[in-house]
């Protein structure tokens, strides 16, 4: 059985990291050799304790695809990603929070975004023992104690996400209205953008747009017996069409294959062959109910 532990992040990096986890799957080979990696509009670091770095595939056809390193950054993103799932995984991570950043890795989030980025491109040499200090920790709480104590000692002094950015978060969770936003911040719309892109690393619009489209994952997953139809308008979708666009550009494929695939978790889908061609969301209907289970 895979062992699996999440947790809150100690006080010191609540301001930067929203959740830490490790992982060390202990089962057989995995049903899928790939899976598209569904995004959510927030950075990850992650440490891959085992010899095999990620591999990351350019597209379906791309069948030799390219190792990045293990220990990576990731970068928030609009659109999928492909990575191989084909051997178990021992890796303790962290989903970081807009202003991470520059306080952990003295560069922009719009630098490090819609990419996979090396962490020794960003820390140096030190990664390699930080690797080595995850690895001697057997059990997953002290891996995850041990992490915490590596993040903390990069914190600088006293550091914070911009007031503006922080404000327009806060915002941003209630309305999509970018120009009311951009005005009461204060600060022209060029400014303003790019202190938004150096916290977050999206734009506010791909931003809101790509935590729309979390949410109405969210929403599938609680009210299973919602139709796409439903859901779309749900969400805040101008229309199916709308929404099964959106669809296809951040998962790869259509809201019907991925009903029929029953992703594990919501933001990591098994890349199927057999997954049948739709053409659009109707076709969505002779699916019927959502009808799956699944968590983050």
């Amino acid at each position: 059985m895979d062992d699996r532990l999440t947790r809150q992040p100690r006080p010191a990096l609540r301001p930067f990291v929203r959740m830490l986890w490790a992982i060390n799957e202990t089962g057989g080979p995995s049903a899928s050799i790939r899976e598209h990696v569904v995004p959510t509009g927030a950075m990850h670091l992650v440490f891959r304790l085992t010899d095999d770095p990620l591999r990351l595939f350019d597209g379906e056809n791309d069948h030799h695809g390219h190792a990045v390193s293990t220990a990576v950054v990731g970068g928030a993103r609009a659109r999928f990603y492909i990575r191989d799932v084909s051997k178990p995984l021992c890796s303790v991570g962290a989903l970081l929070r807009p202003g991470a950043a520059a306080v952990l890795f003295g560069a922009h989030a719009g630098e490090l975004a819609e990419r996979h980025t090396p962490l020794e491109d960003l820390w140096g040499g030190p990664v390699a023992a930080m690797r080595d200090r995850l690895g001697e920790a057997a059990a997953l709480e002290r891996r995850l104690d041990v992490f915490e104590e590596l993040l903390a000692a990069r914190l600088p002094a006293v550091r914070g996400i911009h007031p503006a950015v922080a404000a327009a978060l806060q915002q941003l969770s209630t309305t999509t209205n970018i120009q009311e936003v951009v005005r009461d911040s204060g600060y022209s719309h060029r400014r303003f953008l790019q202190l938004f892109v150096h916290a977050v690393g999206l734009t506010p619009k791909v931003y809101t747009r790509v935590r729309r489209f979390t949410r109405a994952l969210q929403l599938a997953r609680r009210q299973g017996s919602m139709s796409w139809v439903d859901l779309a308008a749900a969400a805040g979708y101008s229309d199916q069409s709308h929404f099964n666009r959106e669809f296809n550009e951040c998962v790869g494929i259509t809201p019907t294959q991925y009903h029929d695939l029953e992703p594990r978790f919501a933001h990591h889908v098994p890349v199927s062959r057999r997954c049948r061609q739709v053409k659009s969301v109707q076709d969505a209907s002779a699916a019927g109910a959502l009808g799956w289970s699944q968590r983050d």
